[in-house]
């Protein structure tokens, strides 16, 4: 109980790589098969991608065929007369209309059981918000910022944002789907085996769109029962750890990195007592009081050479959160 089943971001991008140049299930156009849906979905791309490779060579070959033998040998040569061929023209309509239906019907097939999910699914609400991923499990009554699931259960995706458009992608499981502002949306799966996959946001979504990522973990039924336990055990957190958690729901990382970097908003680490320069002229020291404003009303001080796109958290925050956000921040070295 207690173990962090979420893995850093480094690891994660050898682990895909490392799948990918041993091709663990994936091909060259596609990634690993992780879940149910998966499978069938790949069989109809496969099916337009070769029907499409197959048809390109065949009219290819014709055309460059036909180009070389029926060429002009010399200037006085005219062309034969030629007649129709009703049979010939009822090939070519007829043939890729049976072909059209056949992919019309397996992608319908797989698109309806795509966007059904099985009653006896598992809900997990999914919310998304400038430029991070946050779960809740409702029937649960715990939260992750890692869409932690068991072994061969349906999981059902209840999606909404907090903001602007986004879009729910996971490349392994064959899954996507927007997660729009002020109505919900919905997906499932079912992984069948353990491991990590990457979560995408397929929407431009402002500056911070390319570093909105995510993981699912699929975890086996034992270790999903601890992780479970472990999380509904949990006492309620103070301080720094109070303040890490917001850190994390409220979506801050998305814009400021606590390892130096610099995303769409500055770096928050060995942030206190810096002269930090504003824009148009001027500077402030870095106290408690500059980052409660800064926290409230982050439009009031804007630090030289970022925009002013954080919103403001007055009237979201407690001043026990408040508290604990900012001696969190004052933790970061």
């Amino acid at each position: 109980p207690g173990e962090d089943l979420a893995q850093p971001d480094e690891f994660m991008t050898l682990l895909l790589v490392g799948q990918a140049l041993a091709g663990k299930g994936g091909t060259f156009w596609m990634p690993p098969q992780a879940s149910t849906l998966a499978p069938d979905i790949d069989d109809v791309f496969y099916l337009v991608y070769w029907t499409t490779v197959i048809l390109f060579v065949l009219l290819m070959g014709a055309t460059i065929y036909l180009a070389i033998a029926y060429r002009q040998k010399s200037e006085n040569q005219r062309t034969h007369p030629t007649k129709g061929s009703h049979s010939l023209e009822l090939a070519w309509a007829s043939v890729p209309t049976v072909m059209s239906i056949v992919i019309f019907v397996m992608g319908l097939n797989v698109y309806i059981d795509s966007s059904v999910p099985p009653a006896d699914s598992m809900d997990v609400r999914v919310v998304a918000q400038k430029w991070s991923w946050f779960y809740q499990y409702p029937d649960l009554g715990i939260e992750s910022d890692t869409l932690i699931a068991p072994a061969g259960t349906n999981v059902r995706l209840t999606m909404y944002s907090k903001d602007v458009l986004h879009s729910f992608f996971v490349p392994d499981f064959r899954i996507k789907h927007d997660v729009v502002p002020n109505r919900y949306t919905a997906l499932w799966f079912n992984a069948p085996e353990p491991g990590k996959h990457r979560v995408y946001c397929t929407e431009f979504c402002g500056d911070g769109h390319s570093v909105m990522l995510s993981e699912v973990e699929v975890v086996s039924p034992e270790r999903w029962d601890r992780w479970v336990e472990s999380k509904q055990t949990q006492g309620p957190l103070t301080g720094v750890a109070l303040g890490e958690d917001l850190f994390t729901k409220k979506g801050c990382g998305g814009c400021h990195a606590t390892n130096g970097s610099r995303l769409v908003g500055p770096p928050l680490n060995d942030l206190m007592g810096r002269d930090e320069a504003l824009e148009g002229g001027g500077s402030v020291t870095v106290d408690d009081n500059y980052l409660r404003e800064s926290i409230m009303s982050p439009a009031t001080k804007i630090v030289a050479g970022y925009a002013p796109t954080m919103p403001p958290f007055a009237g979201q925050l407690s001043d026990d959160e408040t508290a604990a956000l900012i001696d969190y921040i004052k933790s970061l070295k």
